[in-house]
């Protein structure tokens, strides 16, 4: 699956993108008519110690998917973020099936 990714307020690091790519890549499991993926990542002024913000845009034929998470660390924001993802598409492709 292609995922751009683009940070804002900061260069992110080889590293990152790469654990992101391989947690994007997991979701191909649950559905493989993802065409596209978008992963925005900001790093917001705030005294929080939550101030990273982790967004992903996922577009699937007919339909696309606006996940948005707020944590500590762009991986935990990562985790909770493709784990709601895979449960919205689990959703969406059980009431294709019922449909059918």
């Amino acid at each position: 699956m292609k995922v751009n990714t683009q940070s804002v307020n900061f260069t992110a690091d080889g590293k990152l993108i790469d654990f992101i790519q391989r947690r994007m890549d997991k979701l191909d499991m649950y559905y493989d008519k993802i065409i596209q993926s978008d992963v925005y990542l900001k790093v917001q002024k705030t005294s929080d110690k939550e101030n990273k913000l982790f967004e992903v845009k996922l577009n699937v034929p007919g339909d696309s998917f606006v996940v948005k998470k707020q944590c500590k660390t762009f991986e935990e924001g990562a985790d909770a973020a493709i784990a709601s993802l895979g449960r919205q598409i689990q959703k969406r492709k059980e009431k294709l099936r019922a449909h059918n």
